[in-house]
């Protein structure tokens, strides 16, 4: 269990230290450099550096470190966790970006912003992690280092299949976590988490289930087992078109694209209704109406 303690203080400072980085970002950046690249760029280190570590374990662990799959799922839902808790609004994730695009929630050079971010601090995670491996501090990485160079594609079942799994991974992802948007933190962070360590337990033997096409990125695509473009069907265009098919059942329409609601009728409850965005309209009208005229709203 030693190799379990070393990897538990792993974790712990590099969540210290993205945090660290966070508080020195937000005194020396403007809150809008902050919250589109400090943020994501942070969170994305955070995440890659941790789940490569987690991922090590997963692999050794029970056969090198002797303990089972239990400790895995349960070390998974609480960096998960501390990763809602810390990221401070950060998604670290591209297609949670884009969803917030496709929402009208940031403009196009927010989100390419956030995009490069989110790659630069994958890559930054990788590096610093293969390098933390490189000290062999417990057998756990020594035996990660003779096998690294020969790591195997994470894709275990027909391509097919794998897209279809990283796909419904993603939707119902992004279902849980348009639906709790709004809610409380302390509600959304361990929900966010429980369905992660979830879907993780059901399409992880299959894919990794890292529908996180960033993080599949770093992680796996420089395995042999797969080729480039099926790694890109998979673990890009799955989640894709995941989070797409998650916003038109969750809006019924994607609002960057056209406004006419294709699953749901204007009485829907994701119909926003057309009197408030009339009189939204008119309440910005620098002229005044005429004493007895009446509003179009009236009218209707």
């Amino acid at each position: 269990m030693a190799g379990l303690n070393v990897s538990i203080g792993f974790f712990s400072l590099v969540v210290g230290g993205c945090q660290v980085l966070r508080r020195l970002s937000r005194w020396l950046l403007s809150p809008g450099a902050y919250g589109c690249l400090a943020t994501e760029f942070a969170g994305s280190l955070q995440l890659c550096m941790s789940c490569l570590e987690l991922r090590m374990l997963v692999e050794i662990g029970p056969w090198g470190g002797g303990f089972g799959p239990d400790v895995v799922l349960t070390l998974l839902f609480l960096l998960f966790a501390v990763h809602g808790a810390s990221f401070d609004g950060a998604s670290a994730n591209p297609t949670v970006s884009l969803q917030e695009f496709l929402l009208l929630e940031s403009n196009l050079v927010t989100t390419a912003a956030k995009l490069l971010a989110q790659g630069a601090g994958m890559g930054l995670g990788w590096a610093v992690t293969k390098l933390y491996w490189s000290w062999e501090l417990t057998h756990l990485h020594f035996i990660q280092n003779l096998i690294a160079s020969e790591c195997s594609s994470s894709i275990h079942t027909t391509l097919h299949q794998a897209a279809f799994a990283e796909g419904t991974c993603s939707l119902l992802f992004h279902l849980v976590l348009l639906n709790l948007q709004q809610s409380h933190l302390i509600y959304r962070v361990p929900a966010l988490a429980a369905t992660v360590t979830f879907l993780t337990y059901a399409a992880g033997p299959f894919t990794g289930a890292f529908f996180n096409p960033g993080l599949a990125s770093v992680t796996t695509f420089h395995c042999s087992g797969s080729s480039f473009w099926d790694y890109i069907q998979v673990y890009w265009l799955g989640p894709l078109v995941g989070m797409l098919t998650a916003l038109l059942l969750y809006q019924g329409n994607i609002p960057r694209l056209f406004q006419k609601n294709l699953l749901y009728s204007q009485k829907s409850k994701y119909k926003i209704p057309k009197a408030k965005v009339v009189a939204h309209a008119e309440s910005h009208e620098p002229c005044r109406k005429r004493k007895g005229e009446k509003s179009n709203i009236e009218r209707a």
